[in-house]
């Protein structure tokens, strides 16, 4: 059968399936159905349409949403320098080349989906300076990068996580922009042509004396071995100086989003999990993340479910998989993560996380393509996921948009990274 027959019939079949329901697959103590489906994914990606004129995403009554900056090529995360300067890096999914069935499936479901563009591999400032809500200068702060995400500043220096490497430049406050190709201090498991999961999130400890790096696996289960996904699935730790580099933890299979926990001194991440397993399995998920801990990926998923797809060799010896924190459904995508450190949102969000889901493609009732809340109380998850910001999906099931980082701008509104419809939104308070 063509390619273009499967994926159609694929499509098919996803449209007429009866979608088991999500419940059950949410919060600290999921209750996970059998695993189900066969050998390729339900493919069911919402088209990307972009907003019409005038529109927005929905928020909860009392709050008011505007375009912060808009026109921007595929903006995916966002940093706040300490001056208020706010930085959106603007990179995109390229094809993947080789995997084929497979890879033809992926390529199509992401171009569907309105990921693929020229990926800029720049960072923009965004500036405001009276603090009214509108960007008044955009500068070009970085460009000629390798699908730029993550970003930190650390001593003196501003950090990007390239795909395939961490580099940092000089910075002096109130730059608009960074001279020269930055100095490489730690390369990253890279594969040309088809990196898999690309993104390369960064965190600074509080103190600035390390560095996290987030790195996804290149498959869906380590699909063609073990040997391409070594230092991948993990979250390492390094010196800002790029030594003494070492995977913090492991068997995460794609972590992107992380933050520390106010308060609490943790580090938390989101992680996107395996597909094939159905439309709820498995859950992606919030975790703290413990030094030298092991997640599961590929040989378990959420604790001590064993993932009989992938067989544990004889002389692999397992540390036993810990199991997440907090479960945001299957096939959600969570990608961005914030623990609100204002004061201008009301009472309950202080101290919480928002998490941007950029949606499922591979379930047969689409789900995320909205920002959740999650409320915290002594650095534990206290409460379950509200929504925040939903309306990307049209009444056609389209997507006007899709969101991946979040961020607070100095005013205490928060920010929103949405990379199919090119703009920052900003969601603050009405004024009394």
């Amino acid at each position: 059968m063509k390619p273009a027959r499967v994926l159609a019939a694929l499509l098919l079949l996803a449209a007429c399936a009866d979608a088991p329901s999500p419940e059950g697959t949410f919060g600290p103590n999921p209750h996970l159905p059998p695993p189900a489906g066969g050998g390729l994914p339900t493919v069911n990606p919402a088209t990307a349409v972009g907003w019409p004129d005038g529109a927005a995403p929905i928020a909860p009554e009392g709050f008011t949403v505007t375009r912060y900056a808009e026109g921007l090529a595929h903006p995916r995360w966002i940093y706040v320098l300490p001056n208020g300067d706010v930085l959106a890096a603007e990179s995109a999914t390229r094809p993947q080349a080789g995997g084929g069935l497979m890879g033809w499936i992926r390529n199509s479901v992401q171009r569907r989906a309105g990921a693929f563009h020229d990926s800029a591999d720049r960072i923009t400032l965004l500036r405001d300076s009276d603090r009214d809500g509108d960007v008044d200068e955009q500068h070009v702060f970085a460009e000629n990068l390798n699908q730029p995400f993550g970003m930190a500043l650390v001593g003196g220096y501003f950090y990007v996580g390239n795909t395939d490497a961490v580099v940092r430049f000089p910075y002096a406050e109130g730059a608009t922009r960074l001279e020269g190709a930055g100095e490489t201090v730690l390369r990253l498991p890279y594969r040309e042509g088809d990196n898999g999961h690309w993104t390369r999130n960064l965190l600074a400890a509080p103190d600035g004396s390390k560095i996290y790096v987030a790195v996804g696996s290149a498959t869906n289960i380590a699909d063609h071995g073990m040997e391409i996904e070594q230092g991948r699935a993990a979250i390492w730790e390094m010196n800002p100086d790029g030594s003494d580099a070492r995977v913090f933890a492991s068997g995460l299979r794609n972590p992107v989003g992380m933050d520390w926990a106010p308060g609490a001194n943790a580090l938390w991440t989101v992680v996107n999990e395996r597909d094939m397993l159905g439309d709820n399995l498995v859950p992606d998920y919030m975790t703290s993340v413990q030094d030298g801990a092991f997640y599961g990926w590929p040989y378990y998923y959420f604790g001590e479910h064993r993932d009989e797809r992938v067989e544990i060799p004889a002389n692999v010896r397992l540390q036993a998989p810990l199991a997440p924190d907090y479960a945001l459904g299957a096939h959600t995508a969570s990608l961005g993560l914030m623990f609100y450190r204002g004061e201008a949102l009301p009472e309950r969000y202080r101290g919480g996380a928002f998490i941007g889901q950029h949606g499922s493609w591979n379930r047969s009732v689409r789900v995320g393509y909205k920002v959740v809340f999650v409320p915290f109380a002594d650095g534990r998850p206290s409460g379950d996921a509200q929504d925040f910001l939903t309306g990307f999906l049209n009444a056609r099931g389209e997507a006007q948009g899709r969101p991946v980082g979040v961020a607070m701008d100095r005013t205490g509104a928060l920010l929103v990274a949405d990379d199919v419809g090119n703009i920052v939104w900003r969601v603050a308070p009405n004024a009394p």
